[in-house]
């Protein structure tokens, strides 16, 4: 007998291997051994870093900053990846480097993981990460005015998730428009296949977690540029979710983007952060209005 298919044309073992990327890619520890090394790499030579600053309660919800060196700065936060439930912001402060010799104060947020945290938590956390950013940004040399955002993977997902904030309902005082721009690398932006797929046993999400939680299911109340960034050897159905979500910011009349990078996979594209003159570097730059 031949097995149900539970999504568009997938069986549960299709799905599964459309999403498993550690399956895909049985190399991952490499790239992930190679991020916090890097990492340590962009402390040692930033000493101005300010490390694990709170911006909630929970022991998960905190930050990483690396100013710039002039105040006034474009702000640029990255959201790490890891599919909700792994990886952390240890892995991702060589994000910094690349940034660092452009003036702008990088970012970087921890936040807390499934299954201890559901999807609708992670996501306040999130928002409540940029609220922070924004009412601290002059004590970081960063603008108020200038936040934009960066996520791979799970954080493309999340990137989508902050444009979608209405900020004036989520804390007194923000301005609508709070975030300026995303570029979401590798994203995910409808959480249905994930919630029928071996995700779900971490992320544990029933059908109204995953459908408020999709960025396709979201109405975006500012007209931000947005920037869809994905490798040629990845799966089917991470070009489908761009696909469907390039839809909805078009429907919008938005201004969008994509960025394929050649010879990437669903890891190795983040890597191109760490260097100030790399096309990924120079695609955030230029949202930034720092590159023509």
């Amino acid at each position: 007998m031949n097995d149900p298919v539970v999504y568009r044309d997938y069986t549960r073992s299709e799905l599964d291997a459309q999403y498993n990327n550690r399956s895909r890619y049985p190399e991952y520890t490499e790239y992930f051994s190679n991020w916090e090394r890097w990492s340590g790499e962009a402390k040692a030579a930033m000493p101005n870093a300010r490390l694990d600053v709170a911006y909630g309660a929970s022991l998960m919800e905190t930050l990483d900053i690396f100013p710039a060196d002039e105040p006034g700065a474009p702000i640029q936060v990255m959201i790490h990846g890891g599919y909700w439930y792994s990886l952390d912001k240890k892995h991702d402060s060589f994000v910094a480097q690349g940034l660092k010799p452009h003036g702008v104060t990088t970012v970087v947020i921890n936040y807390g993981l499934a299954p201890d945290y559901g999807m609708d938590e992670i996501v306040r956390q999130n928002r409540a990460a940029f609220e922070w950013v924004w009412r601290n940004a002059a004590d970081i040399n960063g603008d108020p005015d200038q936040i934009y955002t960066v996520g791979q993977s799970a954080g493309g997902h999340l990137v989508l998730m902050v444009l979608a904030t209405d900020w004036p309902a989520f804390g007194a005082g923000l301005p609508v428009d709070l975030v300026k721009g995303g570029i979401s690398i590798s994203g995910i932006y409808d959480l249905e296949p994930i919630r029928l797929c071996y995700l779900n046993d971490k992320v544990g999400m029933d059908r109204d977690v995953a459908h408020r939680n999709s960025p396709i299911h979201q109405a975006y109340p500012c007209a931000a540029p947005l920037m869809f960034v994905s490798g040629d050897i990845e799966s089917d159905e991470y070009s489908r979710q761009a696909d469907a979500m390039d839809v909805v910011w078009k429907t919008h009349g938005y201004p969008c983007e994509h960025l394929s990078l050649p010879g990437r996979n669903h890891f190795t594209m983040a890597d191109l952060l760490r260097e100030p003159e790399s096309e990924m570097t120079v695609a955030l730059l230029r949202q930034m209005g720092l590159r023509p």
